[in-house]
């Protein structure tokens, strides 16, 4: 089953031209806040109408502008999962799930199996403001699966809850995702939930789809500044390329990225955990001063500026283990290294 999308959508001065295709693998939205991640959502799920485009799901055309063909929500076979999970807050738990089971044979009983499933049996006669946040979610989760949805839209389903609830609830979430055999979506703007969730990933820039990659590739390889930084890399510079190496100016260093450089290359994304002390006569050796060091939970964040660099050039960002950092006794200067496939080639 393969849900296609290719729209586009003006809200005032924002605009929308989301086109991608999502299989049988979960998909990530990815895109930092007003992107369009729940735009899209929205006019797949039929809450937006595009101006134009085409949604499918298989032959079943969803909205398609040329044709005039525009379903609405409930005859679109979609489970949307919100940010603040929609429950009716006049209804109990169970009242919540018997509300989608109208018409259906049979329905006390697919509602009690619901509450068993999704442990929600001691609040069944509860209401949403009476019970928990994880609670909550369980409840428009399990809501959701007795509609018996085509697809699922999950929008930034965690970001509401705390860090202990909100990996239980992932891994809750991962075990339906396992069992369901259609596409699902899932927009979030945290990479680490996107890495462990969905083995591709679908940019959206300033209202613009990027294309589908693999979730590795946008790690590995992200291609440009934007998707690097949406994948967690905090150093960047600006660089030429100098015969097979890059030229870092600002730095007034020239790395060996160990591979052949592009012309259009224009900037290089150093992820801080590859930073490393150097070893004597290592390559990419950066001879660097210490000007700040920043005490974090688990590691040293340590802020570096290279000895041939501008006083307006950005510094150099390393973590290390608080053990490792503890084992150089602080030091004023120090030489650092970065391998070459760790350098990130950026257009």
């Amino acid at each position: 089953m393969t849900l296609h999308v290719d729209i586009r959508k003006k809200l005032g001065d924002f605009h929308l031209e989301a086109a991608f295709d999502a299989g049988a693998e979960p998909l990530a939205l990815l895109g930092a806040s007003g992107c369009g991640k729940s735009v899209t959502l929205r006019c797949i799920a039929g809450i937006l109408r595009p101006d134009e485009g085409r949604i499918a799901l298989d032959d079943h055309v969803l909205f398609d502008s040329a044709a005039r063909i525009d379903l609405p929500p409930q005859q679109r076979g979609v489970g949307y999962l919100f940010q603040q999970y929609a429950l009716f807050p006049n209804m109990t738990v169970r009242g919540n799930l018997l509300a989608v089971l109208r018409g259906k044979p049979d329905r006390e009983a697919a509602a009690a199996d619901a509450l068993r499933r999704f442990r929600l049996e001691a609040v069944a006669d509860l209401r949403p403001r009476q019970i928990s946040g994880g609670q909550q979610q369980r409840c428009a989760l399990a809501r959701i699966l007795l509609t018996d949805p085509r697809m699922i839209l999950l929008d930034e389903p965690l970001s509401a809850l705390d860090s202990y609830l909100k990996y239980q609830l992932e891994l809750e979430l991962a075990a339906v995702m396992d069992d369901f055999p259609g596409p699902i979506l899932w927009v979030t703007h945290d990479r680490g939930e996107a890495w462990r969730n969905c083995p591709k990933v679908c940019l959206l820039e300033n209202g613009k789809s990027q294309g589908v990659r693999p979730m590795r590739e946008l790690f590995h390889a992200p291609g440009t500044e934007s998707a690097a930084r949406l994948s967690g890399c905090k150093n960047f510079t600006p660089a030429a390329k100098e015969g097979g190496l890059v030229r870092l100016p600002d730095w007034g260093v020239t790395l060996d990225p160990g591979r052949p450089v592009a012309e259009e290359v224009r900037c290089v994304g150093i992820r801080s955990h590859t930073v490393r002390p150097a070893a004597e006569g290592e390559k990419n050796a950066i001879p660097c001063a210490v000007i700040r060091v920043i005490d974090d939970v688990f590691e040293a964040i340590i802020l570096l500026r290279p000895e041939g660099a501008g006083l307006d050039a950005a510094p150099l960002r390393m973590e290390l283990p608080k053990d490792a950092w503890a084992a150089l006794r602080a030091p004023e200067r120090l030489t650092v290294s970065v391998a070459p496939e760790d350098i990130l080639l950026l257009k």
